[in-house]
């Protein structure tokens, strides 16, 4: 009963309570730039362990992962090279064949251009896990085509 006329009347208890719950929600409603930094970090930190994580709890699939990384390696840089001897054919014959030779050659590479994301993707896993989230999204980006429709839009 004690409480309640002290709060009617404003005691020092009271005022001080006030005071308090006012201060912790004007500081609870800003984000200083210190906690931005620790969550960033915390958030990076977290993402790392999860890498870790998923590369141990999965490491009886390193083979398969592997089979796979070099089976689309080895069909790009296939697509790559056939074109690449494609174009330096098509220098050193007549201007007829010279034209298909070209002509297949540019169809080669935009095949190969085409599994860039691909790479971007085993290169990725393999050499810059920590940063896998930046690079899969430019991947998905390349795989889905949304990139050359912005391209497209801009140009």
């Amino acid at each position: 009963m004690a409480g309640f006329w002290s709060k009617l009347f404003g005691t020092d208890e009271a005022l001080k309570g006030v005071v308090d719950g006012v201060t912790n929600g004007i500081d609870a409603l800003v984000y200083t730039d210190e906690e931005k930094a620790n969550a960033a970090a915390e958030s990076r930190a977290e993402a790392r362990a999860m890498v870790i994580d998923w590369m141990r709890s999965t490491q009886g699939q390193n083979l398969a992962r592997r089979l796979l990384a070099l089976v689309v390696t080895a069909v790009w840089l296939a697509m790559y090279l056939v074109a690449a001897a494609l174009n330096i054919t098509a220098v050193w014959v007549g201007d007829s064949l010279s034209a298909r030779l070209a002509e297949s050659a540019a169809i080669v590479g935009e095949r190969a251009h085409e599994m860039n994301g691909a790479m971007m993707l085993i290169l990725g896993f393999y050499f810059a896990a920590p940063h896998m989230g930046e690079l899969a999204a430019a991947a998905i980006g390349r795989f889905s085509g949304r990139g050359q429709a912005v391209k497209e839009r801009a140009g």
